[in-house]
């Protein structure tokens, strides 16, 4: 975020004081304070993270902190959790898609909890597509091209679907990418109405944007509903304890989420600049995120 200087003489450098002041008093609890240092969230460039930490980002530099962006894998976000290279994630899925990244740095972080519910993973296919289960896709891998269209090697989804293959025995392979490139190719089957199994998520624009629909997955290999949290490293909330209680604070629904997700598609727009929009349109909601946060200014 850049910060204008302006430079004034005499009179007038007092009487812009004094307004610049006055343009401190904002609605509700937001506070465009006196920079209080940096916060570094970590993140994955999956459309869904990009809102949530963008989000996270405008309400704490609403209250006067610097905040750094770490674009990372989905292993590394996480190692650099643990090494205290970031001070946190608004991105963890668990108790499932997160497991192996949580089990090993668990003890050098800290869970504040979810900050959304209702999530869910699986195989995303057209809802014109015949099949229903993932055990159809046994019975014609052809429909699919031999395939499944997946994200980022990194990422859980991926892990799991490796497992479902194996599982269900399917006579297919899983094609690595990442959110951008499982999402056309989604959207190119469906323009020119052709089969196609992706791995997918909610919340997720796709749901919003097209008619698809998940696969029944009855050996549940995908496990049941999970939550996404948010971690932080150790030592965090004595750090910066006004921060961590933000943090702490954000939450959201899925609904909510994939509104922005929508707004940052949007050719051209500033994921930033969307989250202050979303904001600012649902200021009732936010500000009861930050009541109580003022206890614990440093």
């Amino acid at each position: 975020m850049q910060t204008m200087k302006l430079k004034f003489r005499g009179g007038a450098m007092l009487l812009a004081a004094s307004v610049g002041m006055a343009g401190l008093a904002m609605s509700g609890n937001v506070q465009a304070q006196e920079d209080k240092g940096t916060v570094t969230l970590a993140y994955v460039e999956w459309v869904s993270t990009v809102a949530s930490t963008n989000v996270v980002r405008a309400l704490l530099e609403e209250r006067g902190y610097d905040v750094k962006m770490s674009s990372l894998s989905g292993a590394a976000m996480w190692q650099a959790l643990s090494y205290g290279d970031a001070d946190a994630i608004v991105a963890a899925w668990l108790p499932t898609t997160h497991e192996d990244y949580y089990a090993k740095v668990k003890d050098s972080v800290v869970d504040l909890g979810p900050n959304l519910e209702g999530t869910k993973l699986g195989l995303v296919v057209p809802s014109y597509t015949e099949m229903d289960s993932i055990e159809d896709i046994k019975e014609n891998p052809d429909a699919l091209d031999g395939q499944i269209v997946g994200i980022d090697p990194g990422a859980g989804i991926m892990r799991l679907t490796y497992d479902v293959i194996d599982e269900y025995d399917l006579d297919v392979d899983l094609r690595t990418g990442s959110g951008a490139t499982m999402t056309a190719a989604l959207g190119n089957a469906i323009k020119n109405e052709e089969d196609i199994a992706v791995t997918g998520w909610t919340p997720h624009w796709m749901f919003a944007r097209w008619d698809v629909k998940y696969l029944d997955d009855p050996k549940n290999v995908y496990g049941g509903a999970e939550k996404i949290h948010t971690i932080v490293r150790e030592g965090f909330q004595e750090d910066m304890p006004e921060a961590a209680a933000v943090l702490d604070n954000f939450h959201w629904s899925p609904e909510d989420m994939e509104e922005v997700m929508l707004m940052n598609l949007e050719e051209g727009t500033d994921p930033l600049e969307n989250a202050k929009k979303w904001i600012a349109d649902n200021r009732d909601q936010v500000d009861e995120w930050l009541e109580g946060v003022e206890e614990t200014q440093q």
